[in-house]
């Protein structure tokens, strides 16, 4: 279905406009999540009833159906939409690994059992997700993951172990890769759908150089799975983790890069307003320091480049073909302009971004140092920066395999 434009697209504008108005409480302009938090967030007051409000509406995920709890909204007017959360510094309450990763794919691939059961408890932000993937044999090299998963007749029986399952230690359920046949290597992986609370799972989490521990080992010890949870068919389950990693490296593309300045780690405002507070302007109101001034402006032309190339590819994302290679660029790309928003502001702080607890340093200031280390893992998970790489050369340029193709 096309966009919509014109005076559809106008109409619809006064109508979100609107709705935010008399929806969004005003104390929470500005408010928004913050990378790296430790904890699952439960939200109150009147966070709480925004998140209600939007989940209600739908448009905690706008474009989705609206059969399962979705605003059903064209791609057009979800951006209208994003606009005009923008212009009153709303933010959206509903988020995490099942807005980003897991509901997207189940759209695609769920059946519609379990479409019903799953995509309307993310639309509104009731389940917390978390990803089984990454084993301690199987991380770049993925496919040669070995949880063994068993067919018990009326159940599936599953032992083995995942490692940098981000949220584990919060998480109600998890959308796993597990071994249903040993005698073939991508062939041989099925897509299962685990209850974190289920006898036999155990999570243990590894405490980062950041201070917080978002990533765990998860052990699961005979735990038995319902056969209904199996997502497509068995022993396809390889084909369904390829699009859902397509889906995390956009949604983490647009979150390495999309950010306005400083807050994404951990620091409101600006990087420009942050250098005028911490370094100072002169008789002109520029920055003082003319080196800092040109490379600021420079990372504020590549970052603003980003959001809008995001904002593209994005919305071609939500057409029939879905999130494509080029999802791989836009991660490489957004998570090395995140770094470097992280870099230049712990550099305009000085003094004040070398803290990492006490008297001294405000609540800002010690997260973004916090923000800052915990950072450095953005190259690295949803596929590091290396393999990235590979797929480029591969799918986009269409070079040869350096690792399965032959010399002459």
């Amino acid at each position: 279905m096309a966009d919509f434009g014109g005076a559809d697209l106008d109409a619809f504008r006064t109508e979100a406009r609107e709705w935010l108005e008399a929806n969004f409480p005003p104390a929470l302009k500005g408010k928004g999540g913050m990378m790296y938090l430790e904890g699952r967030e439960e939200l109150s007051g009147d966070a709480a009833e925004w998140k209600k409000r939007i989940g209600d509406k739908g448009w905690g995920v706008p474009t989705w159906p609206k059969a399962y709890g979705g605003g059903g909204l064209e791609p057009a007017q979800g951006r209208v939409l994003q606009q005009e959360m923008n212009r009153i510094g709303a933010w959206n309450p509903i988020g995490g690994m099942g807005v980003m990763m897991f509901g997207p794919t189940l759209l695609e691939y769920g059946n519609e059992e379990q479409k019903k059961e799953h995509i309307p408890q993310i639309a509104h932000g009731e389940v917390a997700w978390c990803q089984g993937f990454s084993e301690p044999g199987a991380g770049s090299d993925l496919a040669s993951l070995s949880t063994k998963c068993e067919d018990k007749g009326d159940h599936y029986l599953v032992n083995g172990s995942k490692i940098w399952t981000s949220g584990g230690q919060w998480a109600d359920k998890c959308f796993c890769l597990v071994r249903t046949d040993t005698s073939k290597k991508h062939e041989g992986i099925s897509f299962l759908l685990i209850d974190m609370k289920a006898p036999g799972v155990e999570v243990r989490p590894i405490k980062l150089i950041a201070g917080a521990s978002p990533f765990c080992e998860t052990f699961f010890t005979d735990v038995k799975v319902p056969k209904e949870n199996l997502v497509g068919p068995l022993n396809g389950g390889w084909t369904i983790a390829k699009r859902l990693l397509q889906h995390e490296r956009s949604g983490l593309s647009g979150g390495g890069g999309g950010g306005g300045g400083g807050g994404m780690f951990g620091v409101g405002g600006s990087v420009p307003s942050l250098a005028k507070t911490y370094v100072g302007v002169d008789d002109k109101g520029r920055i003082v320091d003319s080196d800092l001034r040109s490379r600021i402006a420079a990372h504020d032309m590549d970052r603003r480049a980003f959001q809008l190339t995001a904002m593209r590819t994005i919305v071609e994302s939500r057409s029939n073909q879905g999130p494509s290679a080029a999802t791989s660029i836009m991660k490489n790309a957004g998570t090395k302009i995140g770094q470097d928003q992280a870099e230049l502001t712990l550099e305009i702080m000085g003094n004040q971004g070398l803290g990492w607890e006490g008297e001294g340093f405000s609540s800002d200031e010690l997260a973004a140092v916090r923000g800052w280390l915990g950072g450095k893992a953005t190259t690295i998970f949803g596929g590091s920066h290396e393999i990235q790489n590979n797929i480029i050369s591969k799918r986009i340029l269409g070079l040869p395999d350096p690792v399965n193709s032959t010399s002459n």
